[in-house]
């Protein structure tokens, strides 16, 4: 052992350096596999919010009407005043209360007509012109009136839709049901009758849909008032 030789002092100064290195190499690997970790969880969060977010975004909200086909009230909501009652300020607002589209031009897939008599009290009720038309905007509900003349254009893009009275009502922003129009209300003496084509129809008006030539008379008024109630409509210029 005596003749063992001890290192220099270079060698032993290169195995300072090489622990060293080797101490720093250990410390780059673990710092190195902490940010590995640190990455992979911040990937697995970000995964988890991507994931969750759309989850969310996809799933059917419960809370929420379908515009594809609008629901309405049983009966037309809108002014419960006496007559006369004008075309409404806002026939876009108006139309979309219906449940019906403004469009750009006039629909040519379904066109048909339907004639509308109101009634009161023995007294003809004007229906105006531009129910269902805005005129600034230029856009036209597929249900409007063009005059007074009481004449119902039903003018749609979709050949099998179908319209209804009530419809027409919520656009003209008039409240119907069985026992009213506007503020004028069935009592002891007054009766609210809906007619097509002559014949009396039982339940509520609102669901009436609209077809070809037909003549709908809406009548308030007293029994003795329920007569001579227009059953058909002379169709001139084409309509």
């Amino acid at each position: 052992m005596a003749n063992a030789r001890r290192p220099t002092k270079a060698q032993s100064k290169r195995a300072q350096v090489e622990a060293a290195r080797a101490a720093m190499a250990r410390t780059q690997r673990r710092d190195r596999r902490i940010r590995v970790g640190i990455w992979s969880a911040a990937g697995l969060v970000v995964i988890a919010i991507l994931v969750t977010a759309i989850v969310l975004l996809t799933r059917p909200d419960k809370t929420t009407v379908s515009t594809a086909t609008p629901t309405r009230a049983a009966s037309a909501v809108g002014r419960t005043t006496n007559p006369p009652w004008g075309a409404p300020a806002d026939p876009s607002a108006a139309a979309a209360a219906a449940g019906l589209p403004m469009l750009g031009a006039e629909g040519t897939a379904l066109h048909i007509h339907a004639h509308l008599d109101v009634i009161a009290d023995g007294t003809p009720v004007e229906v105006p012109a531009d129910i269902g038309i805005d005129v600034p905007a230029q856009k036209i509900s597929p249900l409007h009136t063009h005059d007074t003349t009481g004449v119902i254009h039903v003018e749609s893009p979709t050949k099998s839709a179908t319209f209804t009275l009530g419809q027409f009502f919520d656009e003209w922003q008039v409240s119907l049901s069985p026992d009213h129009i506007g503020g004028l209300t069935t009592d002891s003496t007054h009766q609210l009758k809906v007619y097509v084509n002559g014949k009396v129809q039982s339940g509520d008006p609102t669901k009436i849909v609209l077809a070809a030539h037909d003549e709908i008379a809406i009548v308030y008024g007293t029994a003795a008032q329920q007569t001579n109630v227009p059953s058909s409509y002379q169709w001139t210029n084409g309509l």
